[in-house]
């Protein structure tokens, strides 16, 4: 089984704001971007490497109590997966495949579909939303594994009100609690919605 499949299922207990996630905001450029997979639990390295070869990285946080040394807990900023990260293409996807195939680590990006070389280009406002619901002061989220979101059943909407208002994603139940299901390669996050503030959309 591999780390996806262990992705956190708590909630996040810090506090966050009452403004708007995204409001009007949109993406300042409209670069893709791409979903890196890595074979080794090297993450903050290779994020590192690929940051010297001048590429943008994003990874999933969220926050975690651990006991240190002396038997306190802390609370620290940690990873939601370590062998996922994503990149924004700010080059030709070639630039992209030699900037990885330069690597001195074992990783995959993934590609449009089995048996493709191209690889899966996340649309920038898919992205951006994505980003802004895994801010990791944002109450009641859950992350889910990308097989996990493909298999749950719920209807395409846009948030009309409330500080979720402009995000799009699919409306799920899960505990008998409504979510906001948003899902790129890899990785899903589930936002707590009230139901009667999403708007079904045709996609």
């Amino acid at each position: 089984m591999n780390e996806t499949e262990h992705l956190s299922d708590s909630v996040s207990v810090e506090k966050t704001t009452c403004t708007a996630l995204v409001s009007d905001e949109e993406p300042q450029d409209n670069c893709s971007w791409y979903a890196m997979k890595l074979f080794s639990m090297r993450q903050s390295e290779v994020a590192e490497a690929l940051r010297e070869k001048k590429l943008e990285v994003f990874i999933p946080m969220e926050y975690a109590d651990v006991e240190d040394r002396t038997k306190h807990i802390r609370r620290v900023l940690r990873p939601v997966v370590r062998n996922l990260l994503f990149i924004k293409k700010t080059t030709t996807e070639k630039g992209i495949r030699d900037i990885v195939l330069s690597l001195p680590y074992k990783v995959s990006i993934v590609r449009k579909e089995y048996g493709s070389q191209k690889y899966y280009e996340i649309p920038a406002k898919q992205m951006f939303e994505f980003q802004a619901m895994c801010n990791p002061d944002i109450l009641m989220k859950r992350f889910v594994s990308d097989e996990q979101a493909r298999l749950k059943k719920g209807t395409p909407v846009v948030v009309t009100h409330g500080p979720l208002k402009g995000l799009r994603g699919k409306l799920v139940r899960a505990d008998r609690k409504y979510y906001l299901l948003k899902e790129v390669p890899g990785i899903g996050v589930m936002l707590k919605v009230t139901r009667w503030c999403c708007k079904a959309i045709e996609v």
